[in-house]
């Protein structure tokens, strides 16, 4: 009997694809049965191997040896995963094998994961794509039932192999140019740095921001304060009350119209992070892990979205899930429902996945056992569904101008006709007893008429101060790198910012993790080693621009516009001109980073390039990093000799080229000499020197 093997991503998700097509006996790493042996990764088991795995002398690094560009690449078998690729491997490779499914996460990353253990493990049988949104069983079974062509992905598989070799080119290379520069390890990542950037630029305009006091009139009546026009000119404000002062206050014009409030849009995952930040104070990795989990519970359909919107196809389904959802949602029970399902259909607006909805699961689901987290994004996701498909909201807005010796004043006032959409989205909000500025209502506004006197009034001055701007929390770190550079793409890119809602959680992450960025409430504000790492940086490293073009190209690659090799040209040529542009460290940063550095003073002038010696707690090196003239304190040859290279024989070495040394121990014949010791340089990568005997007091 021959078998289909199926391979997901997780075990977890094994075992709900095997339950769907009746695998269901358990071995040891895998599920089997009615025709099917399901297995799984774990994560990324197959990633691109470390630089020493080229070369050996790669463990130590020298700035002779960038850029370092493998032009065949390795892979290695991540830590403590060599079990279950061994077991992968005998899948893959056994005689009733006919067929393989890939039914990793349907995303670049799990296209990724899939194909690199495939080809670790020498596979050549035909694959199928299992392309889901949702692990619901009749998703599931319809998706069995519809298996793309493995072919199919091949240009989302080589996008994202080239957006890993671009990152490995980028970090790899730039890490150790900047590391060796400044003599301490600075992580430097293609789109790590520019988000560091992003966050270290905003705290510069804080600091540099000086407040400026403004002024405006105003007229306080019994119910409502009219203002006059806001400028820096106390004086110009104060001429106007002294105007004012006994004349008659009059209402020119009363104004109403009739406005709406469009609903909210579905979520997609940045959307989603952006609001449980706001919210719940949620880190994006933990909304990602929250709803990730949903997903995998059947409760949510696929995390890694960019769509806002839902497929035609899916419309009909929409009404009855909209009705599931208040039915299994205690706060949404008394909503008035109404469904606008043409609100949240654009076909054009969905590629890989739609947006992020609620499943019909959750009706048989116990919402109340789940963990805190999870219940809070489920909760969320389900309010917005009622909110995307509802009507919209509806008020009458009543702008009344006040005159007063000439000089206008202004007043504005709301009146709710139609809650819709809102009713849900405040029932949310109470439910949580989350505080958040609404619609404000002033309908003592449509009492008054044009013509009218107003007795009860008095102009007066309201002061105030300009207000910096504000630090970045993951909400709006996260808008900002959606549309990072965006300005400057053309109209028809494929894809804008910097990141993918997939990638952007881990990308902040791992900026706090190497002590980059810091959180403070939910402020993430910059630390002082990242401040410095993003003064030292050369723009091209930091620009949102540039990487959002990386971006928008690794999308051509996916649809067939762009090809790998261009695009990994490309990053090539760009980290090599970096390397080249920077072989000298810029000495007002130098001493920021490197806690080796003795003094700021150079020692002499490099006999091969002449650029600046200086020294460290290891020794003294050129500040040419490409030069890599360097003399060790450990040193072999004065080791020999029971000499101590010190700063003052190196400044004598440097300045005449040699330096009399009266006692020198030599190891053959027991006892110390006299000698003159010569700098004898020939630019190989040690410095070599030579003894004369023959007139030691020169």
């Amino acid at each position: 009997m021959n078998y289909k093997l199926v391979i997901a991503e997780k075990p977890s998700v094994a075992k709900s694809i095997a339950d769907v097509i009746g695998s269901k006996e358990r071995k040891d790493g895998f599920f089997i049965g009615n025709g099917y042996i399901v297995s799984w990764c774990i994560g990324h088991l197959i990633t691109l191997a470390n630089a020493e795995s080229y070369d050996k002398t790669f463990s130590r690094w020298h700035y002779h040896d960038l850029p370092i560009i493998p032009d065949n690449w390795k892979y290695s078998v991540s830590e403590n995963k060599t079990k279950q690729i061994e077991l992968l491997s005998e899948l893959l490779n056994r005689s009733d094998i006919d067929i393989v499914i890939n039914a990793c996460d349907a995303g670049r990353e799990g296209e990724l994961i899939f194909r690199l253990v495939y080809d670790y493990c020498k596979c050549e049988k035909s694959v199928k794509r299992l392309w889901i949104s949702s692990m619901e069983e009749r998703a599931v079974s319809e998706g069995f039932n519809n298996l793309k062509s493995g072919t199919e992905y091949d240009n989302l598989y080589k996008s994202a192999l080239c957006r890993a070799k671009a990152d490995w080119i980028v970090g790899i290379n730039a890490t150790r140019l900047f590391s060796i520069l400044y003599d301490d390890t600075l992580n430097v990542g293609r789109v790590q740095s520019p988000t560091l950037a992003l966050i270290a630029e905003r705290e510069r305009d804080i600091s540099k921001f000086v407040k400026e006091p403004f002024y405006m009139p105003v007229i306080e009546c019994d119910t409502f304060t009219a203002a006059g026009e806001k400028t820096k000119d106390k004086k110009s404000v104060e001429k106007i009350i002294a105007d004012c002062d006994g004349k008659p206050i009059v209402i020119k014009s009363v104004e109403k119209q009739r406005k709406t409030i469009s609903c909210y849009k579905l979520f997609d995952l940045t959307s989603l992070q952006r609001e449980a930040n706001r919210i719940f104070g949620y880190t994006a990795q933990q909304t990602l892990d929250y709803v990730q989990s949903l997903y995998e519970k059947k409760l949510t359909t696929y995390p890694r979205t960019d769509s806002r919107y839902l497929t035609s196809d899916m419309e009909k389904g929409i009404p009855p899930l909209a009705e599931i959802v208040c039915s299994s949602v205690t706060f949404l029970s008394s909503i008035k429902l109404a469904v606008n399902a043409k609100q949240v259909i654009d076909n054009s607006k969905v590629t890989d996945h739609h947006a992020i909805i609620p499943t019909e699961s959750i009706k048989n689901a116990d919402i109340s056992s789940l963990p805190a987290g999870e219940k809070n994004i489920l909760y969320m996701i389900c309010t917005r569904l009622v909110c995307a498909v509802g009507d919209k909201c509806e008020y009458e807005e009543t702008v009344i101008n006040i005159e007063c010796d000439g000089n206008i004043f202004t007043a504005k006032g709301r009146m709710i006709i139609n809650n819709g959409f809102k009713a849900a989205d405040k029932a949310f909000k109470d439910y949580y007893k989350h505080q958040e500025e609404n619609i404000s209502e002033n309908a003592v506004l449509t009492d008054f008429a044009a013509g009218e006197i107003l007795h009860n009034a008095a102009v007066g001055m309201r002061e105030g101060f300009t207000s910096p701007p504000k630090s970045y929390t993951e909400d709006t770190l996260l808008k900002a790198m959606e549309t990072a550079g965006t300005d400057e793409l053309t109209e028809n890119a494929e894809r804008k910012g910097i990141g993918t809602p997939a990638t952007r959680a881990g990308i902040i992450e791992k900026l706090v993790k190497s002590n980059f960025i810091e959180r403070k409430g939910k402020n993430l504000l910059p630390t002082q080693k990242g401040i410095n790492l993003i003064s030292v940086l050369p723009d091209r490293l930091k620009s949102t621009y540039l990487t959002a073009e990386w971006e928008n190209k690794l999308k051509n690659v996916e649809y067939g516009k762009l090809s790998a090799d261009e695009f990994i040209n490309g990053i090539r040529d760009f980290i090599t001109e970096i390397i080249t542009e920077n072989t000298v460290p810029k000495q007002e940063y130098k001493s920021l980073f490197s806690s080796n550095q003795i003094n700021d003073k150079p020692v002499g002038i490099c006999p091969r390039c002449k650029n600046k010696i200086y020294e460290n707690k290891r020794g003294f090196f050129c500040e040419n990093k490409a030069c890599e003239f360097a003399l060790w304190k450990e040193n072999v040859f004065f080791n020999s000799k029971r000499v101590k290279l010190t700063r003052d024989i190196v400044e004598t070495l440097l300045k005449e080229g040699r330096i009399f040394m009266p006692e020198l121990y030599s190891e053959k014949m027991k006892k110390t000499y006299s000698a003159t010791i010569y700098l004898n340089d020939s630019g190989g990568k040690y410095v070599s020197f030579k003894l004369d005997f023959s007139n030691p007091k020169i």
